[in-house]
């Protein structure tokens, strides 16, 4: 029996996934964003704020690598970046979220819309990142727009004070 009329392994389905929300019918890498979004938003409420910087990043590169890894493993049974792969875009939406300072919620939602902004229209070169390969492919062009995203907060955060 082929690969594609088996079940995926759930370690890797459970983490490309986001945790299930790549299965919202509706919007799913929103949804993975949005998950994301409140994983951070618990930790914020629940840990010291220089401690959840180096939470956010232990968590930016741990699902990174589980991401590729588990795109890969996962490819020859969905096919090539399927909409129900979102670790990417969790793993997209933490990288701005690195630079919100303690105190200001509007620079989260800020965090989330930026990213949603650059992952949804692909500027700037962030198309071309998925032209590469597998489990990278899928990974980069988050990876991306979160960095877009990150600067701009950066920007504002310099600007607004």
């Amino acid at each position: 029996m082929d690969k594609l009329h088996k079940k995926p392994p759930f370690f890797h389905l459970l983490i490309a996934s986001g945790f299930g929300s790549g299965f919202s019918p509706v919007a799913p890498g929103t949804a993975g964003a949005l998950l994301a979004t409140v994983i951070w938003y618990i930790l914020y409420c629940f840990l010291p704020f220089n401690v959840l910087f180096g939470v956010t990043l232990t968590l930016v590169l741990l699902f990174t690598v589980l991401g590729i890894h588990s795109s890969n493993v996962l490819e020859p049974y969905w096919g090539e970046d399927p909409s129900r792969i979102v670790v990417d875009e969790m793993v997209g939406v933490w990288i701005p979220l690195l630079g919100v300072p303690a105190g200001n919620y509007w620079f989260v939602i800020s965090a989330f819309v930026l990213f949603r902004f650059f992952d949804i229209l692909k500027p700037l070169g962030i198309r071309k990142m998925e032209n590469l390969k597998g489990g990278i492919g899928v990974m980069m062009d988050d990876i991306l727009s979160g960095i877009y995203s990150l600067i701009i907060i950066l920007i504002a955060r310099c600007v607004i004070g």
